[in-house]
């Protein structure tokens, strides 16, 4: 068996005749490179060549090692002389099978580009007819398969063929043997035992081991031959290569039964077909190469990982041209139950161990996010809805949902363990990178993140090779909540997350309104509950911790706000805010509400809410007089148009009545001009309160004074509960 590693630069020289046969890439310098993975049967050499991925190859200092020890002409032909140990060699070998079972499942996925495959079959005789078979490698891969799944047929086998065979011939001793009578009883000194008969199971089971002892000594298989059979060896056993092994077979093929049997003959048979005509006809070529393995790779981790089809109607090669990955739904980071999903996107990087993440492909990462976002915006704004449920931006906050955005890179387990997916943060110089727009906004459009993971190649190569269903199905579920799980504890350690809810005396959706610019791509309506907000605030830096504490400070006026966990239950930790209750901004005793008539309130509200000073005229009139006797206990304005409808509830910080429309501080908005006396309200525009058990129609009222100021209690105009 020969070894080459796919890409590394080899000397002509060195490799010339392992290459008879197959195309590579050779430079002015004499260097010779291979760009394919995979296996080939060499003629020349008459033997069985892997070409294996460069994840072998790892640079220690300035130089590619296999397994950072070896260099690649070293270990090139597995002889005696091959400088690896029996672990390390047994891994090869092992490695070898792997690598060529998932370029099998790989070409025989119509989803994938066969394109890059390359296959050459020989013709062989199987289940009575003519077909294709797999290659050479396969029917040796077959015979190791049965090998071990059939221990028991085997001793079953060598149970029956030894029963008997010591048991004496009675009627021929009688009748050939003198006997000697002692003590009036007969003995026969030499008694003739049974005849033992050709039996064919034996020797359909020695020319079965045979074949495993010869595939074991020529291309390093192990034997595992469990059986003391007088094999069939040496020039005795190229008889069978040339052709008797097809011959004798014929001859002993209607001697079996049993379906284990027969299966058995078929396997030797396809064997000595297989070895006849490569043996033989010296050109008859045979491989199975793909070129450009990352495609296989990226195939792999795409069926582990990704959804197929894709979520919502989109493709792998996206409108600009660039073609992600891998992309699926999954529970989103911030709620806890599965109804809010999100989309994942992920990138796989096929390298040598320890290879560096280049700034494009970083770029390029960051931009398939923006194209995902649009999408997802495009759906919507076409008046549609997505099948998957998601709506990545937020009308009410804004926000924008955290989308995970990952790079999966291949590393090989030092210790060639198949079994433990090694799946964790990547030890290269950097596992994780943020762009960012503006400071402090994680619900921001342009806020994008991006992780670095490390898989143990073994792990998935061996679980796709398998083709497994439920396996497959197992770890994809496995390994997307172990992301979910460790993305959110990375964005703890940068984020602070909390859940609020506004007051029952506050509109929640107004404040945040009102106050967009503070709170934009700070908060989120992930949760079921929609008037619950996700509010997140970066802890990097001390400016952000300031600005994060008089926010906060800001937001707890109007808010029950509770530290809540990525994934944590709103619900739970708002309980206990809530159970302390809360004081409202302005003086409990302050329950006069200021009643303003006006209409076209949207088109008039811009010339006070930002100063959030208003002058409001009123007469020397009944009404008038109950507002100067009522002035201290004014705690609210309300905006409205004598209906339950258009109303528009705030808190005043302060009210002072001006008799003369000269003392008018300069540029204030005066809701009417005709009057001389007015009252100056300070409104508390950073929030807007629910107005919507508000009854403005309640207050009487002539037609004379339909448009006038007036006062009444809260309590008054609210509805009975």
């Amino acid at each position: 068996m020969r070894i080459l590693i796919e890409e590394y630069q080899y000397n002509v020289a060195n490799i010339k005749n392992i290459l008879y046969g197959i195309d590579a890439l050779e430079n002015v310098e004499g260097k010779v490179s291979v760009h394919y993975v995979g296996y080939f049967y060499n003629t020349l050499l008459k033997d069985c060549v892997f070409i294996l991925p460069k994840v072998l190859l790892k640079d220690v200092v300035g130089q590619e090692l296999v397994f950072g020890k070896y260099k690649p002409e070293s270990i090139a032909n597995l002889d005696e002389n091959n400088p690896l140990d029996a672990v390390e060699r047994n891994f090869l070998y092992k490695f070898a099978v792997w690598i060529y079972r998932a370029i099998v499942v790989y070409k025989n996925d119509k989803r994938n580009d066969t394109d890059i495959v390359y296959h050459s079959q020989i013709a062989q005789v199987g289940n009575g007819q003519r077909r294709l078979s797999n290659t050479y490698l396969d029917i040796l891969l077959s015979l190791l398969q049965f090998n071990r799944n059939n221990q028991s047929f085997f001793f079953f086998i060598v149970k029956n063929l030894h029963s008997g065979l010591n048991k004496i011939n009675w009627a021929r001793t009688i009748g050939t043997q003198a006997a000697i009578v002692q003590d009036g009883r007969p003995i026969y000194l030499n008694p003739v035992n049974k005849k033992r008969q050709i039996n064919f199971d034996e020797e359909l089971l020695v020319i079965f081991f045979s074949i495993l002892n010869y595939i074991g000594e020529t291309y390093g298989f192990p034997k595992e031959i469990c059986c003391q059979f007088q094999l069939i060896t040496g020039k005795k056993f190229e008889t069978y290569l040339n052709g008797f092994g097809k011959t004798r077979l014929r001859q002993i093929k209607y001697k079996y039964f049993s379906d284990k049997a027969l299966q058995l003959w078929q396997l030797c048979y396809a064997f000595f077909d297989e070895a006849r005509q490569v043996f033989i006809t010296t050109e008859q070529k045979e491989y199975l190469l793909v070129k450009n393995f990352y495609i296989v790779f990226e195939a792999i981790i795409d069926e582990l990982i990704g959804d197929n089809p894709l979520p919502d109607g989109m493709e792998k090669k996206q409108e600009d041209g660039k073609i992600v990955d891998h992309l699926f739904t999954a529970k989103s980071l911030i709620e806890s139950e599965n109804k809010q999903k999100t989309y994942y996107i992920g990138d796989s990087k096929y390298y040598k161990m320890g290879h560096e993440l280049g700034s494009e492909s970083i770029y390029k990462q960051y931009t398939y996010a923006r194209n995902v976002i649009q999408w997802n915006l495009d759906i919507f704004n076409n008046g549609n809805t997505t099948e998957s449920g998601i709506r990545i931006r937020d009308d009410v906050t804004e926000g924008y949902n955290i989308i995970p955005n990952f790079f999966v890179s291949a590393k090989m387990d030092e210790s060639f363990d198949y079994t433990n997916d090694g799946i964790e943060k990547t030890d290269r110089k950097k596992n994780r990178h943020k762009q960012i727009q503006f400071n402090n906004r994680l619900f921001d459009r342009d806020t994008l993140l991006l992780f670095h993971y490390d898989v143990n190649f073994l792990f998935v190569l061996s679980l796709y090779a398998r083709n497994n269903t439920e396996q497959k199905a197992q770890w994809k579920q496995k390994i997307r909540e172990r992301f979910r799980t460790e993305i959110q504890e990375w964005l703890q350690k940068d984020y602070d997350f909390y859940a609020m809810k506004a007051h029952p005396d506050v509109n929640g959706e107004e404040y945040i309104k009102t106050h967009f610019k503070e709170l934009l791509g700070k908060v989120y309506t992930p949760f079921t509950d929609e008037k619950v907000y996700s509010l997140a605030l970066d802890t990097t830096t001390d400016a952000n911790k300031a600005e994060n504490e008089q926010l906060l400070s800001e937001l707890k006026k109007y808010f029950f706000v509770a530290d809540c966990r990525l994934g944590e239950h709103p619900d739970k930790v708002l309980q206990k805010p809530i159970s302390k209750g809360y004081l409202p901004v302005a003086d409990a005793t302050k329950n006069g509400v200021l009643m303003v008539m006006m209409e076209n309130y949207e088109g008039k509200k811009q010339k006070f809410l930002p100063t959030g000073k208003l002058a409001v005229g009123i007469k020397y009139t009944r009404d008038g007089i109950e507002i100067a006797e009522n002035l201290q206990s004014i705690g609210y304005v309300l905006f409205h148009t004598r209906k339950d409808i258009g109303q528009h509830l705030f808190r005043v910080k302060s009210v002072q009545l001006i008799k003369s429309v000269e003392e008018l501080p300069v540029g204030i908005y005066k809701n009417v001009s005709t009057t001389e006396m007015y009252v100056v309200v300070d409104i508390d525009t950073l929030n807007e309160m629910d107005a919507s058990e508000m009854h403005s129609s309640r207050k009487a009222y002539t037609s004379n004074t339909r448009y006038d100021a007036q006062y009444f209690k809260l309590s008054q105009l609210k509805s009975p509960k």
